[in-house]
């Protein structure tokens, strides 16, 4: 059975100058993962360690170096899948931990719950033995400073100071920040995805996006897995990775059914968003609506390759 891993490091406008340093950051994640498959490890190990390489690199919105939120400090995301007994574990509005995609295992491994959120993420997390951690980088504080100057608001009684981001984020595309997702192939043919984010730069306090919705921005079939990455409002309201899933069981090829849900995502949106995907023969797919998605692959025998561009 062939073994694949692909990962992506959020699609966007990367600011010029970062691609060597993309580049870099999602070819180790893949390094990592296929090490993994290529003991005869499982697909939910190689995704999570190729998902923690970048939630361990501060270029990355996930984990260390997750962008902040309107009051300034940072709500963690993350969800993982696996295709075999459809074995689910999400976290979100997690707080002051290193691997967030390590917290959303363990609620899939060792509880009988789907997601935890929240204060109850958070304490859960602490229980399972991850340390306090500070995730806010000097580069991510310096951004989120500099925003409040450019946003010139206030956040009212109504909370409604921090909607005007979206405003801002079309004038500075730059700013936007991203996901992080891993998605493997394993030797039995199981198949993971696992994705992680700091959300949207600025985003209001308590705002939920599609990275931890099973369905949404990471699912797992037996057929296909796939990782979001973009506006996540968007994937959340077209079910865009179970989508890509349920095409690929109509008989669409996994490139065919990713085209199919950006062209959907650009028709009804204008949507800003990225995918990647695996099917069950190890393709590997990574496409986006997006100037830049830094992605990194391999299949089979073949060498790792890296782009930031589709």
């Amino acid at each position: 059975m062939t073994t694949a891993l692909i990962v992506h490091g959020g699609a966007g406008a990367w600011r010029p100058g970062s691609d060597d340093d993309a580049i870099a950051g999602t070819t180790a994640a893949v390094a990592a993962g296929r090490k993994i498959l290529e003991a005869g490890g499982s697909a939910l190990d190689a995704a999570c360690a190729a998902a923690v390489v970048l939630e361990d690199n501060p270029i990355f919105n996930a984990g260390t170096g997750g962008v902040l939120n309107f009051d300034g400090f940072v709500e963690l995301d993350a969800c993982v899948m696996v295709s075999d007994k459809n074995q689910i574990g999400s976290v979100s509005g997690l707080q002051r931990v290193k691997n967030p995609i390590l917290v959303a295992r363990q609620v899939m491994e060792v509880t009988d719950h789907v997601m935890l959120t929240g204060e109850g993420a958070q304490r859960f997390a602490r229980v399972m033995g991850h340390a306090d951690h500070d995730p806010i980088t000097a580069a991510r504080r310096a951004d989120w400073e500099q925003k409040k100057k450019t946003l010139e608001v206030g956040v009212g009684a109504d909370g409604k100071g921090a909607m005007k981001i979206r405003e801002f984020l079309r004038s500075h595309p730059e700013y936007a920040g991203g996901t992080i997702g891993a998605v493997a192939l394993d030797a039995n043919g199981v198949l993971c995805a696992a994705t992680s984010t700091g959300g949207v730069t600025m985003k209001m306090v308590g705002r939920v996006g599609d990275t931890p919705l099973p369905g949404c921005g990471t699912y797992a079939s037996k057929l296909a897995a796939s990782s979001a990455t973009g506006t996540g409002e968007y994937v959340i309201r077209s079910l865009a990775c179970r989508q890509i899933s349920d095409n690929v069981e109509k008989g669409m090829s996994l490139k065919a059914a990713i085209d199919a849900v950006l062209d959907g995502l650009g028709r009804d949106f204008d949507a800003d968003v990225g995918f990647i995907g695996i099917d069950a023969q190890g393709n590997a797919v990574g496409a986006h609506r997006t100037p830049h998605m830094p992605h990194a692959w391999f299949s089979g025998n073949s060498e790792i390759i890296a782009k930031m561009r589709a």
